[in-house]
């Protein structure tokens, strides 16, 4: 399994933002991209999606039960 701190790190060198300028402009404090690189478990989800945004990482959610979800939604 793949871990969202190596994804985040290999995103980030990647785009050559270091985690001060990778924290500024996600707005989050520079130790919280330390802290999702070493697998910190108990970091907030608004938190992920800043970073998530700033080095263009998205989120698909999946289930067996998707499609029927998204019938019945529209």
């Amino acid at each position: 399994m793949i871990e969202i701190g190596e994804i985040v790190k290999y995103h980030r060198k990647i785009s050559g933002l270091s985690r001060v300028d990778c924290a500024r402009l996600a707005g989050i404090g520079k130790t919280v991209i330390y802290d999702i690189e070493h697998g910190k478990d108990t970091i907030q989800f608004k938190t992920l999606h800043k970073l998530f945004k700033v080095l263009n990482i998205r989120v698909e959610l999946a289930s067996p039960l998707m499609k029927n979800y998204l019938n019945e939604k529209s």
